[in-house]
């Protein structure tokens, strides 16, 4: 009696479908020119900050406007924190909800890796954090800032060291750092919440469900949905919640697929076209610019700086914490699944991944605000951590990455060549790749 063969066993990290492939591209590209204006802003802030000028940078991040009637009389670094980081937000909101429902990742089995990854790239940043700052209690409300991933950073580390990821690589690397953003709201809304107004918040789902029935029958008239998102923006700051939470709520009420189309994309992909632009080249980089800037004079000297618990938790979170839990996790996935890795992708560009995963900028120094209060000591600490440890982890990941580039470069040409020019590369359409997963 003959016995049937083993069935091939299911591959991670395997090439994904053409169209995720091209919108991951699209993405990408966008946040390239983003993160270099991101680190452009965030070196003036160094330099103005640590120039015989650096007053006036800490004048004009406390420099106050707004309504004070409505509670909005707020610094400018406040605004950037609070306002435009809303826009950043929502960015994620719709990209993470047009994964999970028209993407790829709809399917469990394709989601489950880049989620279990994120989970554990939180974990154990988190617990080394507490680990080095366990004798010091009144630091441990730092524990989430070494958790999250900055993609406009990491993807513009990869443009300057000119690597080419093969695709299902930067897809990982990219649903990673959304499901890492989503996570990190979470924990904010959670955890650095100190006074909660129930009726703001329950007053905020009303602007919220307008502006999602709105959507949902295809309206996009500005001069309707902007009042509808600031109100709801504007409840939940009332709230107590941090505001950035408005952003991602109204990106999840955008609809991916329906018969309300926009020039024959969906109204959340017509969105992210719209606000990715504004998020990556304008919000997040004058964030960075007023929450990136630490006088190293005035936080008592480089040296002592990083020699305190809150900087060196936060650099290790970053390096060893995001390499470690990425890595373990993904381990476990392969473990328990009982998949094995693409041909195509080995553990050393995991690592490089994992590391590319560590730098932490935007959303840590948002956290490290939350967590210490804007203009102490120990948030100058904070951004000191952020800054080297994010740097040492595009400098790692550097390493690890160029020193597979000539790989990379074989799978790109592969994954570009098109010999019927139909726009469609030859390798989405074959029949039969083992790597379909």
């Amino acid at each position: 009696m003959s016995t049937s063969p083993n069935p091939p066993r299911r591959r991670l990290l395997a090439r994904g479908s053409w169209p995720e492939a091209r919108v991951v591209g699209d993405i990408l590209r966008t946040e390239t020119v983003g993160g270099m204006v991101l680190v452009v802003a965030a070196a003036l802030a160094l330099l103005y900050a640590n120039s015989p000028w650096r007053e006036t940078y800490f004048d004009l991040a406390r420099f106050t406007v707004g309504p004070s009637a409505l509670h909005l009389d707020l610094s400018l670094a406040t605004w950037a924190a609070d306002g435009l980081l809303a826009i950043f937000f929502f960015v994620v909101g719709l990209e993470l909800k047009r994964e999970f429902v028209a993407g790829d990742l709809r399917d469990p089995r394709t989601a489950l890796l880049p989620v279990v990854a994120a989970v554990g790239g939180m974990i154990a940043p988190a617990l080394i954090y507490v680990a080095i700052n366990a004798s010091r209690p009144e630091t441990l409300v730092g524990w989430a800032i070494p958790t999250a991933t900055d993609i406009a950073f990491a993807v513009a580390v990869l443009a300057v060291i000119g690597t080419s990821l093969p695709s299902a690589l930067r897809m990982f690397l990219l649903t990673l750092a959304v499901v890492d953003d989503l996570l990190a709201i979470t924990v904010i809304a959670v955890f650095y919440t100190d006074e909660l107004s129930l009726p703001a918040l329950l007053g905020a789902l009303v602007p919220l469900a307008l502006f999602g029935l709105a959507v949902q029958r295809g309206v996009r008239s500005w001069w309707l949905l902007l009042p509808l998102g600031a109100v709801t923006w504007f409840l939940v700051h009332e709230s107590g919640v941090h505001a950035t939470v408005a952003g991602v709520l109204l990106g999840f009420t955008v609809p991916v697929l329906g018969r309300h189309t926009v020039h024959g994309v969906s109204m959340a992909e017509h969105f992210e076209h719209r606000w990715r632009p504004v998020s990556t080249g304008v919000a997040v980089p004058i964030f960075a610019f007023f929450a990136a800037g630490v006088s190293v004079v005035d936080a008592g000297g480089l040296a002592e700086t990083l020699a305190d618990s809150v900087t060196l938790g936060i650099i290790a979170g970053l390096v060893l914490g995001k390499a470690i839990g990425v890595l373990g996790s993904t381990w476990l996935v392969q473990r328990f699944t009982r998949a094995q890795l693409s041909d195509e992708v080995s553990w050393w560009d995991l690592l490089g991944i994992a590391q590319l995963a560590g730098i932490g900028f935007t959303v840590s120094l948002l956290v490290g605000e939350l967590a210490f209060g804007a203009g102490t000591p120990q948030d100058d600490h904070v951004k000191v951590g952020v800054l080297v440890g994010s740097l040492t982890a595009a400098l790692l990941a550097t390493v690890l990455l160029r020193f597979r580039n000539a790989h990379y470069r074989r799978i790109a040409e592969i994954e570009t060549r098109d010999t019927d020019r139909d726009g469609i590369p030859d390798v989405y359409q074959e029949d039969g790749r083992p790597d379909d997963g």
